[in-house]
């Protein structure tokens, strides 16, 4: 079972260590953070779609996707909520991607419910990986990464090689997490993805806007689970461009 979203959380080392107030504008960073995974009250966010793009704003992020739960039911009544509030964000520097996140569906029904959330406009797909700290039904991992129409993997807990030179082949992103328990595969991710040249993302996994981070958050997660500043710019910039130009934005 998820773990409840009013557990006790623990300090978040990814946020910066002071914010601005109101409608002020946060300059240390410049529109350069992108984050593909995150969650509204739609599901087991705490907060309201419009209310996760305006700090994403705020943070000056390139690109925030919102990525609520959805199962085998349909997801066009979730997507056509998000649709709506992305249209507040219209005209600004932040690009607002409208996705979900295929969690805990049969391996055998996951390239169905790509399809099904493709066809009801889902701009971004997320597949809840193989993560350590919950039971995800086992070949999750393997399921999505032989799906082409798969852009983002969350947190793949322990990755094979096999599945990480599938998703070399199949380009699809291998996420590095900062959430609690999700973040214990980090390391194992990042190793078995530099071996076989697999895309890497970092995304928050956010569930509240405190949860979102800056870019130097995300350089911290990917520096802690091992990546050589060599590899920080295809991370943190080339890959998620690419996303972002498939999305069609």
């Amino acid at each position: 079972m998820r773990p409840s979203r009013r557990a006790i959380r623990t300090p978040d080392p990814t946020r910066r260590p002071s914010r601005p107030r109101g409608g002020e504008t946060d300059r240390g960073t410049d529109w350069r953070t992108f984050d593909f995974h995150a969650h509204t009250y739609l599901t087991d966010g705490d907060q309201s779609a419009t209310s996760m793009w305006w700090e994403a704003h705020r943070l000056r992020h390139r690109a925030q996707a919102l990525t609520d739960h959805v199962g085998l039911e349909d997801p066009a009544p979730l997507l056509r909520r998000l649709r709506q509030e992305a249209r507040a964000f219209e005209g600004t520097p932040l690009i607002t991607l409208v996705g979900v996140e295929i969690t805990e569906v049969p391996p055998r029904r996951i390239a169905s419910a790509v399809r099904a959330a493709r066809r009801a406009g889902a701009e971004i797909v997320v597949v809840h990986g193989e993560t350590l700290a919950e039971r995800v039904p086992p070949g999750t991992n393997r399921a999505a990464l032989e799906i082409n129409d798969v852009d983002v993997l969350a947190h793949p807990g322990i990755l094979r090689p096999e599945e990480a030179e599938l998703a070399r082949q199949h380009d699809v992103a291998l996420e590095l997490s900062p959430r609690r328990g999700h973040s214990l595969g980090n390391g194992r991710v990042a190793l078995e993805a530099l071996k076989a040249r697999a895309p890497l993302v970092v995304d928050s996994d956010a569930h509240r806007q405190e949860d979102l981070f800056s870019f130097e958050g995300a350089e911290l997660v990917a520096r802690g689970a091992g990546l050589p500043d060599s590899e920080l710019s295809r991370v943190l910039q080339e890959t998620p461009q690419r996303i972002v130009r498939r999305c069609g934005k």
